[in-house]
């Protein structure tokens, strides 16, 4: 029976794949916060020097994701085909280019940290505290490069579960070890900083151990590591067309996001620590949406890879549907939790009237962003369709909200609620370009080949 036959199949296949995305996104999101509470209670600088240093992490976070999402749109195409000779290969090919990626920026923490940090910030303390945290965390960021692979491909083998464990299991870890070297507990030395730093790369090193050893369970694909620099060139292009949008937009967006904040920080410090506030809800609450995309790209390239392409046709337009219900349940969240959330912090007055009206713009804009993500992350990414997300953040971001940010904070001097509206254009505004694209069909396509 189909999912086109059977709705009851279609949500528990999709509860089946989000669940576990979505609690691996919250622990993430939990690992951030963390960090940021304990390193504040030691001293300003602490915190601020790892916030910088982490931009490095989320560069290369960047490139990596490029490179697992193209891994996992081909790979859950080719999982429909039940074609695991070619999943394997594909395996083989994502971990060449993580690794090199990562040693790329493996050995700028390790010879040069004090140049990257210069990049983010003058003060000679600051750099001297982000140097060291990069030194040591240069080797997490090494080991998240190969683990990221094996989380990917047993994502698109119906191991999401597992792997979500694992990484869940990380951040526990991480957290767990960032008090003890943090603050110097049950007999290890206080480090401050560079104990956020180990703590990441001894959580980073267990999660590898895990998935290595899970990886030689039955029903998992692990990679020929004899064979790791061979492989099909048509696979190599195949794997190039998908990566190099998906990186284009991640830059995009990433650099877009980042001048968000920039702007917003220069319209004085209560707008400032409103948007920081509303920055960790807006990343909480999207965990739903993230999760279901990373369902719906999965589910509609099982069923492209297979062959079956109306059957696609009809996940991702159920899939569509559903972004909406998405969107507005998040919506109806955001505003609920609004009172909590004003009441909790503390905060100027200016600053907590900034807030409020910072999360009642906020819930209109997870309409867009639910909807969005779900839909191009997952609908259209899941059919090879990744191109349209450059198109559309270089549009809408990059054309609209930024350069309208821009002109209403320095140039009109608009009030602080409205630039923070003109952030948010970007998603409102893609929704009827995306239900375009959505009706065009074009995603509609097996990417596999024989």
């Amino acid at each position: 029976m189909t999912y086109q036959e059977d709705k009851g199949k279609f949500y528990r296949r999709l509860l089946i794949l989000a669940s576990p995305i979505i609690l691996q996104q919250l622990m993430l999101a939990l690992v951030a916060a963390c960090d940021a509470m304990m390193l504040g209670r030691v001293a300003q600088e602490q915190m601020a020097a790892v916030s910088l240093a982490s931009q490095v992490q989320f560069v290369q976070n960047m490139f990596l994701f490029s490179i697992t999402a193209a891994g996992t749109i081909l790979g859950a195409q080719y999982y429909g085909k039940g074609d695991l000779v070619t999943i394997e290969e594909l395996f083989r090919l994502i971990l060449r280019w993580s690794i090199l990626l990562s040693l790329v920026f493996f050995l700028a923490c390790e010879l040069c940290p004090e140049m990257l940090m210069r990049i983010f910030a003058h003060d000679e303390i600051m750099i001297s505290i982000g140097s060291g945290y990069l030194r040591i965390a240069g080797w997490s960021y090494l080991m998240t490069g190969i683990s990221q692979c094996y989380l990917a491909i047993m994502k698109v083998t119906d191991h999401v579960t597992p792997g979500a464990m694992i990484s869940s299991s990380a951040v526990v870890l991480n957290i767990v070890f960032n008090a003890i070297f943090i603050f110097g507990l049950l007999g290890a030395p206080k480090m401050h900083a560079d104990g956020a730093a180990l703590a990441t790369t001894i959580a980073r090193l267990i999660e590898l151990g895990l998935c290595i050893g899970f990886s030689f369970g039955k029903g998992y694909i692990r990679p020929s590591w004899h064979r790791i620099f061979s492989g099909r060139r048509e696979l190599h292009q195949d794997f190039v067309r998908q990566c190099l949008p998906l990186l284009g937009g991640g830059l995009l967006w990433g650099v877009g996001f980042t001048s968000y904040t920039a702007i917003m920080g220069h319209l004085g410090v209560d707008a400032a620590a409103a948007n920081s506030v509303s920055a960790v809800v807006r990343d909480l609450i999207c965990c739903a949406c993230n999760g279901v995309g990373n369902a719906a790209a999965i589910m509609v390239g099982n069923e492209l890879g297979a062959g079956k392409l109306e059957a696609g046709k009809e996940v991702g337009l159920r899939l569509r549907n559903l972004s909406w219900w998405v969107g507005f349940g998040s919506m109806g969240v955001i505003l609920a939790l609004t009172p909590l959330v004003v009441r909790m912090v503390i905060l100027s007055d200016q600053a907590r009237n900034y807030l409020t009206g910072m999360m009642v713009i906020m819930s209109v804009y997870m309409v867009g962003r639910c909807v969005n993500t779900i839909c191009i992350n997952g609908v259209l990414d899941g059919g090879g369709d990744t191109i349209f997300d450059m198109y559309s953040l270089a549009v809408c971001m990059w054309g609209i909200a930024i350069p309208t940010a821009v002109c209403g904070a320095f140039l009109f001097h608009w009030h602080v609620l409205a630039v923070y509206a003109c952030t948010c254009l970007d998603e409102v505004g893609k929704l009827p370009w995306v239900m375009y694209r959505i009706k065009k069909y074009k995603w509609v396509k097996n990417l596999t080949r024989d």
